[in-house]
């Protein structure tokens, strides 16, 4: 199988360690099942969506999805190995309310149509915390006014980080973009949280966490 490759400008680590035999074999078997075909309907229900950016080794986006078998789940991840550990997990929960985008989130929201989902999920997304590096960032200008069309009235912007300078980051753009007004108590996880290996590697480290909460505003 041959990955989607972005036309966007990609930073970061697209493979780790060599895949396991099952997980190479789930990305040839199960993938090309549940792949995100903007060309087709993204899914057959009307119940609510949430869509998970970089979602990591995919615990939160299992959980959540095994927890609401009701609502329908796109997670978007460019790692290969974060792909294949979310597979598994499809595969062993027999989760059917899920579909993976592998590849880059950017052409993906570009696609996504208008209003269709109810939440999006930034979760510990890489700081990239030098200063020369802070434009990569995902959070910026352009992306706030793609989740913006693709939210639903009153949807919803979930982001959790432990890097300080990354929360006022966030605050502020979120701020400057008019799109989203943040939601109060950003120290409680969210609901039904499960602690990610990022989380659990802040806390190690001795880090907390911030959870920011934005809601789409009625000026989109």
């Amino acid at each position: 199988m041959t990955p989607h490759r972005p036309q966007h400008q990609f930073y970061g680590r697209r493979k780790g360690k060599p895949l396991r035999r099952l997980h190479s074999e789930l990305m040839q078997t199960l993938l090309p099942k549940i792949a995100v075909d903007l060309a087709q309907p993204l899914f057959t229900t009307p119940a609510p969506r949430m869509l998970e950016i970089g979602f990591g080794g995919g615990e939160h986006l299992a959980h959540q999805a095994n927890l609401n078998p009701t609502i329908n789940y796109i997670g978007a991840e460019p790692f290969l190995n974060g792909v294949a550990k979310i597979l598994s997990e499809i595969a062993a929960r027999k989760l059917s309310n899920v579909r993976v985008h592998y590849g880059d989130a950017r052409p993906l929201l570009e696609a996504l149509p208008a209003e269709s989902f109810d939440r999006i999920y930034l979760l510990y997304p890489d700081p990239w915390p030098k200063l020369k590096q802070q434009k990569r960032r995902f959070i910026n200008a352009a992306n706030l006014s793609h989740f913006a069309r693709v939210l639903k009235s009153g949807g919803e912007l979930w982001f959790a980080s432990d890097i300080d300078d990354y929360v006022q980051w966030t605050r502020h753009h979120v701020a400057a973009s008019k799109l989203f007004e943040e939601q109060p108590d950003a120290q409680t996880p969210f609901e039904n949280w499960v602690q990610t290996r990022y989380e659990a590697k802040a806390r190690r480290e001795g880090r907390g966490s911030a959870y920011l909460r934005f809601t789409k505003t009625n000026l989109t």
